[in-house]
């Protein structure tokens, strides 16, 4: 109880922990449990649903991103690749006026038919919002992942923290959790 402070106040400071990694490594069964509301690790007095986290949300243009090659944006045989956010999860824990967010999301990245074996990486953001659409913090993080040769696809996984306050007469299901794939790659479309 005594460090309960401490742990707070290194939240209030940097409202986003990391894994261990910064970068992404392929996705395995035992880092996708967060991703799954029914395995063993969720959090029961959430519900199946998180009804007492904030919602975390990925509309249909940010949750993909294709990349052309240079100078043919739009031209479906000239696809690199496609990143795909499929999944996403969180838990959460209640502190007095603040909420940790451990949030998750998972996805792939498909070759396109102008598309090479190796490591992509993409960026991704993620914002926090009140009910006032107000930003409370923000992250931007490069996801990244090796298609193998003879692969059509290369899958990553990300797993973080975000912590912030709540306002009094709120709820933690008022806020909103915003993953993004940033546009600024060369040749996104």
């Amino acid at each position: 109880m005594l460090l309960m402070p401490l742990a707070l106040s290194a939240c209030a400071a940097n409202p986003f922990g990391s894994s261990s990694k910064e970068e992404l490594a392929p996705a395995t069964p035992a880092s996708e449990r967060i991703l799954d509301p029914k395995a063993e690790n969720a959090d029961p007095a959430l519900g199946p649903s998180g009804a007492n986290c904030p919602q975390i949300v990925a509309w249909p243009d940010d949750r993909l991103l294709t990349v052309y090659q240079a100078g043919q944006v739009g031209d479906a045989l000239a696809i690199r690749h496609r990143g795909e956010i499929t999944k996403m999860s969180r838990e959460c824990t209640l502190y007095g006026d603040r909420v940790i967010v451990k949030y998750g999301f998972a996805g792939r990245v498909l070759l396109g038919p102008k598309g090479q074996p190796g490591t992509v990486t993409l960026p991704v953001s993620v914002r926090v919002s009140d009910s006032d659409r107000k930003t409370l913090a923000s992250d931007s993080m490069k996801i990244s992942t090796t298609i193998p040769a003879g692969t059509p696809a290369g899958y990553f996984s990300m797993v973080k923290e975000v912590s912030f306050p709540i306002r009094m007469g709120t709820r933690p299901q008022d806020y909103k959790i915003f993953v993004a794939f940033e546009r600024n790659v060369p040749g996104a479309g």
